[in-house]
């Protein structure tokens, strides 16, 4: 096997290890053999990333296999939805299973979030694997367990806390994705540099170009980083009860801009997040919490690195602000009818700010010159 480095997720007895490194998916019998060894398995992938490995990856691992079945949705950020979790459902049941078998989840955010909230409901919970194949999942969704699909009310508000028993994230499967797809992938990356890691948040700026151009020994270093961090919220708050919620960083706004881009492919996850990451530095320095100088600088990176960093330049940029309001609303943060906002103190150090009315929120718009109210 290739080099690769190991992470830990420590939830006692659902602790599961995240392996990274270059052409991890040509091992994948040897990495999986623990949890699929004489097991029926389910591969469910996209018909974007099936075509390029559902066959590789079903060559690999049927030898240890007693049976492995292929199923594809649509890819697409609208495939996370009832009516496809429910088709899916049905597929997966009109096959035949049991207890014992075993679903992957070989795709990006979006196939990793419906697969595992389909292993979490079938027969009452199915393990499941995560093979990320985008940035995005890699350094964030296809870690600590979150599942889920989106609602006419709004992004993720159906689905469970469903952990996989392994991530396999082979670096080697980025080199698949545009240039749009890198950039909405590390977003996220510099998201855990903003929350928690001010000094990653310096390697980034001095390293982005490498990283996004995908020299092996820097794209590993910023996936595992990543990953460390998320792994020590989790472990510490795996429900999301307190700190957890500090890897919302800028998506409180990122989903309202979602929301109103109807989830149709015209703004991706972390282009959203990109402009809300500013928006929320923006927002911190106006309640004197942290330096405009902190804000700027954020503001600088993201504009450098190609991924917005502002409202205007989003699909939703000419959505009316009551209607950017209505979706946070809608935000599981949401208390007593008041916005909780992931805010900063300084870059590496993120806080939760409760308790901010809509109407500081409008105001806040209004101050960035955002007429449409």
């Amino acid at each position: 096997m290739n080099n690769f480095e190991k992470i830990i997720v420590g939830l006692e007895q659902r602790s599961y290890p995240i392996f990274i490194g270059p052409e991890l998916l040509k091992d994948a019998d040897q990495f999986l053999a623990e949890f699929i060894t004489d097991k029926q398995v389910i591969i469910i992938s996209d018909s974007t990333i099936g075509p390029l490995y559902q066959g590789e990856l079903t060559r690999t691992i049927s030898p240890i296999c007693s049976k492995v079945e292929n199923l594809r949705v649509a890819a697409g950020e609208a495939s996370k939805s009832s009516t496809v979790f429910n088709t899916l459902c049905e597929e997966i049941l009109n096959i035949g299973i049991d207890r014992k078998t075993i679903l992957i989840a070989l795709g990006g955010g979006v196939i990793g979030d419906l697969v595992g909230f389909v292993a979490a409901s079938l027969l009452r919970g199915l393990d499941f694997i995560q093979i990320p194949t985008s940035l995005l999942a890699q350094v964030d969704s296809s870690v600590g367990g979150k599942t889920g699909i989106n609602a006419k009310a709004g992004k993720n508000l159906i689905g469970a806390f469903h952990q996989p028993k392994i991530v396999l994230a082979d670096t080697h499967l980025l080199k698949s994705l545009s240039k749009r797809e890198m950039l909405s992938g590390y977003a996220e990356i510099v998201k855990y540099g903003l929350l928690g890691d001010a000094d990653f948040f310096l390697w980034l700026e001095d390293n982005w170009s490498d990283v996004l151009s995908l020299q092996q020994d820097k794209i590993i270093y910023a996936v595992k980083r990543s990953c460390e961090m998320k792994t020590q919220i989790v472990a510490a708050d795996e429900t999301e009860q307190s700190t957890r919620a500090l890897l919302n960083l800028g998506h409180t706004f990122a989903h309202a801009f979602e929301a109103v881009a109807n989830y149709n492919g015209d703004l991706l996850h972390g282009e959203a997040v990109g402009a809300g990451l500013g928006l929320a530095f923006d927002l911190s320095a106006a309640k004197h919490l942290c330096s405009y100088a902190d804000a700027e600088r954020v503001h600088a990176h993201l504009s450098k690195v190609g991924l917005p960093e502002d409202y205007a330049s989003l699909p939703a940029g000419k959505a009316a602000v009551s209607i950017l309001i209505k979706h946070m609303k809608k935000d599981k943060k949401v208390i007593a009818g008041n916005l909780t906002f992931i805010l900063a103190h300084k870059i590496g150090e993120a806080c939760i700010v409760p308790n901010i009315h809509e109407d500081e929120i409008t105001a806040f718009f209004i101050n960035k010159g955002v007429n449409h109210v």
